[in-house]
């Protein structure tokens, strides 16, 4: 699908689409992270919802591990919508990657066993009951989290998730707007169906970063997350900037700023999780020390002999892991022409568009510390209860669909 110009402006679209949404739901609610996006869209449904007069919730979860700038700014704006908004704010232990290290390739935000290594305290209106919510279970993957609190919170009525997500950030986000496959809600592009009649909906999808910035730009009476202009005058670019919990696979690249922008903040960053003050360190290099751009295998080695050498260096859990994903991608490239066995090596350009196999690219994987081997073109696999939850759901969709016909 090709993008197509229409004769009005991203801001006015997305008040339409909030004001469509607002009109077609029973129930609303917005997931905010405190970024720029989640921001924008925020006080987008703070002003729709109060011209005409709607009530919505507030989703925030809270991982812990991160800026005060960002909490302070969340506090700020979950105060600023009091008057038409309803906070669910989340401090739950949660079940999260951690990147930065092969000897903890997990940890658990708000783990009530490490409370005495906790980066921060929760603000006092954080839900930290684990009873709160139902469904909840202590370790329970944010993926399962945030559809299981739809459902909670729609309470049987048509409800729709306000999702500030941009077309323009990733390729992925561009194909959940533009798929064919999905189910929409009225045809409307913007909308996704996650389960009986609760949808996300994506009002600002087709605003570009220079779009919220613009927006701020001229209304400077909106509150706006002020770790950007700190990161701005670090160097960072717009695209740089990230502020998700600091140890996920992408987000790790973003350590070394704690020092920097919040050193108050970075020691307890570097003691919460292992490898945090490594990953920091080293995590911009290049060569074997992360597996990035150009590596070399020791003397004497194949590149077959040094990734079988570094997995008998990782902990027995973590070998275990990467040889299950090794062995499944070698039997499918011996069934697709490889039958003699996998190369050592392949040229650089087939194996960087993957579309060659070699050991070297298994190599990387290891260095890399690339747990979901996403570099052999594997995926971040669900949870089993999450996979279990979405079962469950279209079980439901089919029991639905049965009974329609019978009827």
């Amino acid at each position: 699908m090709s993008k197509r110009e229409l004769e009005t402006d991203v801001l006015k679209e997305a008040v339409r689409r909030l004001e469509w949404t607002f009109e077609t739901f029973e129930r609303v609610y917005l997931s905010f992270s405190a970024g720029k996006d989640s921001t924008v869209m925020l006080h987008l449904a703070i002003d729709v919802a109060r011209r005409m007069q709607k009530r919505f919730g507030v989703l925030l979860i809270d991982l812990e591990a991160q800026y005060g700038y960002t909490m302070e700014h969340a506090e700020a704006m979950i105060a600023e919508c009091r008057d038409v908004a309803d906070p669910y704010w989340v401090a739950l232990p949660l079940h999260l990657r951690n990147a930065v290290s092969q000897y903890q390739p997990f940890w658990m935000c708000w783990d009530p066993d490490a409370k005495e290594s906790w980066v921060r305290n929760p603000p006092k209106i954080a839900i930290t009951d684990e009873s709160h919510f139902p469904f909840f279970r202590r370790g329970m993957e944010f993926e399962e989290f945030v559809p299981m609190f739809g459902e909670w919170y729609a309470e049987g009525k048509s409800c729709a998730c306000l999702v500030g997500i941009r077309s323009d950030e990733s390729l992925n986000r561009w194909r959940t707007i533009t798929s064919k496959t999905k189910v929409r809600h009225s045809d409307k592009c913007y909308t996704t169906r996650l389960s009986d009649d609760l949808y996300n909906v994506y009002p600002i999808y087709d605003w570009r970063t220079e779009d919220i910035w613009t927006y701020h730009g001229r209304n400077p009476d909106k509150r706006s997350n002020k770790l950007y202009d700190v990161m701005y005058q670090a160097g960072l670019t717009v695209a740089q900037m990230r502020i998700c919990q600091p140890y996920g696979d992408d987000q790790r690249r973003g350590l070394w700023l704690f020092h920097l922008i919040e050193p108050q903040t970075w020691s307890k960053v570097v003691a919460r999780v292992n490898g945090a003050n490594g990953g920091a360190l080293y995590i911009q290099e290049s060569g074997n020390i992360n597996g990035y751009r150009k590596i070399a295998k020791p003397k004497g080695h194949t590149w077959e002999s040094y990734t079988k050498l570094l997995l008998s260096s990782l902990p027995p859990e973590t070998s275990k892991h990467y040889a299950i994903k090794f062995r499944k991608f070698i039997e499918w490239w011996m069934l697709r022409g490889y039958e003699g066995g996998i190369p050592d090596e392949a040229p650089l350009e087939l194996e960087a568009e993957k579309i060659a196999p070699s050991w070297r690219r298994m190599c990387k994987c290891v260095l890399r510390n690339d747990f979901w081997c996403k570099g052999l073109s594997f995926t971040q696999q669900k949870s089993h209860a999450y996979s279990a939850y979405i079962e469950m759901r279209k079980r439901k969709d089919r029991e639905s669909q049965n009974a329609f016909f019978v009827d």
